[in-house]
């Protein structure tokens, strides 16, 4: 029989981490990104769970009902690997396989490279691994766009893109997922959604009026209540620790993720094209690769747009992993 999702609190680093569980078996935490919560993976907990595992999704520190310091330093990368591995002991695990989708696949990723010792395995959804090197993230950001702005250089200051966001929560998140979904993103030619006008724009000024089809009313309810209650300031700060985390992993320069490992992108999401040389070269920073599919029309919010997809690579690559 499979268990019942069930909502709860777990002591971490930074005070609790909120998390739904469902299941029985080997533990998977999935971790979601920007801007969403553990609702991301409501179509994969019931799956993984139906196949014998332990299936826990997390709301990220600083999202939904997990704690949000105050402090911007407080969710520096370091300080998030910790809350993963914190929730895998609370569950009283030695090891889990993690996923990770957006920012999430960036979280699961160092935690597979800082602690090989609690995670196995590590699945990457949307944002390929790209090893730390190069220059400063903001010096690159900066020097993007010319006339316009990289949407990750516009959420650096505390509170612009709080003003433009928080007024109207539930219009921006329906248009930021719009802005990014296969069916509803910009047809190429027209202004980029990922930049904005350095003369005065927002973001918003990009995102198309149509809703894709994978939102619907219930779940734009569930995000927009969860932000509207906490603000975006806390999430907003995951961008906001981009150099530090650079001089946090300083020890980690082009190092390589050897668990075995699983890539999926869409075609349509600028973070699999802009990010294609990191995916070619995967033979090298990620050794261990078992699997690494591109959902042709597909956007960025992979696991929404095209779960049935998801879960069959899911499914079918924990299958495969030795126990």
């Amino acid at each position: 029989m499979v268990k019942e999702a069930v909502h709860r609190l777990v002591p971490a680093p930074a005070g609790r981490i909120h998390l739904v569980e469902q299941g029985t078996g080997p533990l998977i935490l999935l971790v979601h990104g920007f801007p969403e919560s553990w609702y991301s993976w409501r179509h994969q907990l019931p799956a993984l769970a139906a196949a014998g595992y332990r299936a826990v999704a997390v709301d990220v520190r600083g999202y939904g009902r997990s704690s949000r310091p105050d402090d911007v330093s407080a969710y520096r990368m370091l300080d998030l690997v910790e809350d993963a591995v914190a929730v895998v002991h609370a569950l009283g695990e030695r090891s889990a396989v993690i996923v990770g989708h957006d920012w999430g696949a960036g979280i699961a990723a160092n935690s597979a490279l800082l602690r090989p010792d609690v995670f196995r395995a590590v699945g990457l959804l949307s944002v390929p691994y790209a090893p730390r090197g190069g220059p400063r993230p903001s010096e690159i950001f900066a020097g993007m766009g010319g006339d316009e702005e990289f949407y990750v250089s516009y959420f650096q200051e505390r509170g612009r893109a709080e003003s433009e966001i928080e007024p109207d929560v539930r219009g921006w998140l329906a248009g930021f997922y719009a802005a990014f979904s296969a069916d509803t993103m910009p047809a190429p030619g027209t202004p980029d959604p990922h930049f904005v006008s350095r003369h005065g724009g927002t973001l918003r000024d990009r995102f198309p009026t149509r809703r894709p089809a994978w939102l619907g009313e219930a779940e734009l309810d569930v995000y927009a209540g969860e932000f509207e209650r906490t603000g975006l300031t806390t999430a907003l700060n995951r961008y906001r620790n981009m150099d530090r985390d650079w001089e946090d992993l300083t020890a980690y320069d082009g190092a390589p993720i050897t668990q075995p490992s699983l890539f999926l992108g869409g075609s349509l999401d600028a973070s699999t094209t802009w990010l294609s040389d990191a995916i070619a070269a995967y033979p090298v920073t990620l050794p261990g690769l078992r699997g690494s599919h591109i959902l042709e029309g597909c956007g960025h919010w992979i696991q929404q747009e095209r779960p049935a997809e998801v879960n069959g690579h899911l499914l079918n690559w924990l299958a495969d992993l030795p126990s």
